[in-house]
């Protein structure tokens, strides 16, 4: 990681709510923005943001997510994700974040993601496929 990656660093990112980002479960009228996509929107917008701060051969992971949505925001209104740099403490980097569309606070919380090396994250994703294979017999 760069030292460029510490407390008071933000990203934001601009989405518009297609369908693939809604609630399909109560029907076409009440498709809106479904709380899974919001947190895998707010990960990515963390992820993109380490990624600026980023030594070649490095990604992050996610390790924690604390986020409340407070307000349905309808298919076609553009969401507003704010995440910012709280802490960095090693390799772990925690995110304050939030959430809005055109007219509410949409959601608000906190992330955690872990910067990673990938080759060994590869090596230990490998070794795990080992000993399941393993177990398997």
């Amino acid at each position: 990681m760069k030292p460029s990656l510490r407390p008071g660093v933000s990203r934001v990112n601009r989405i518009t709510v297609g369908a693939e980002r809604t609630i399909g479960f109560m029907g076409e009228e009440a498709r809106t923005y479904a709380t899974p996509a919001m947190i895998r929107d707010i990960e990515y917008t963390c992820r993109d943001l380490i990624i600026e701060h980023a030594d070649p051969g490095e990604d992050s992971v996610g390790m924690e997510v604390a986020v409340k949505h407070l307000a349905p925001t309808l298919m076609g209104m553009t969401v507003e994700i704010t995440v910012r740099v709280a802490t960095v403490e090693g390799r772990k980097v925690s995110f304050e974040v939030a959430v809005k569309d055109e007219l509410d606070e949409v959601g608000a919380g906190t992330h955690t993601r872990f910067v990673v090396d990938k080759a060994k994250t590869f090596e230990r994703l490998k070794a795990k496929a080992a000993r399941l294979a393993a177990r398997s017999g």
